[in-house]
């Protein structure tokens, strides 16, 4: 699902609402979400799950085209743990 199939399915489902106010809703949750992640918060929705910040170190990696050494900074990376619920969830459907 896209960002904009969301938008459409919170409005379909919420007739109060129009297309612009869902988009308004879907922009300020991921934007607080983003938001205290860029300043090394968690955010935990019970039963979906915890998203995490997690430290990259610095590395040697390798260019692919010329296979050339390249220096790769340190950087921070999103880390997400499934939720118990979410996790049964996947795990107990059978396709």
């Amino acid at each position: 699902m896209i960002r904009s199939e969301l938008i459409a399915k919170i409005a379909d489902e919420n007739p109060h609402l129009t297309a612009m106010e869902a988009t308004r809703a879907i922009t300020i949750v991921f934007d607080t979400i983003a938001g205290h992640l860029a300043n090394d918060g968690r955010v935990e929705l019970r039963g979906f799950g915890a998203f995490t910040t997690r430290q990259r170190d610095a590395r040697d990696g390798r260019n692919p085209r010329t296979g050339d050494k390249v220096a790769v900074d340190a950087k921070a990376a999103i880390h997400f743990k499934t939720g118990r619920a979410l996790h049964s969830r996947l795990n107990s459907e059978t396709s």
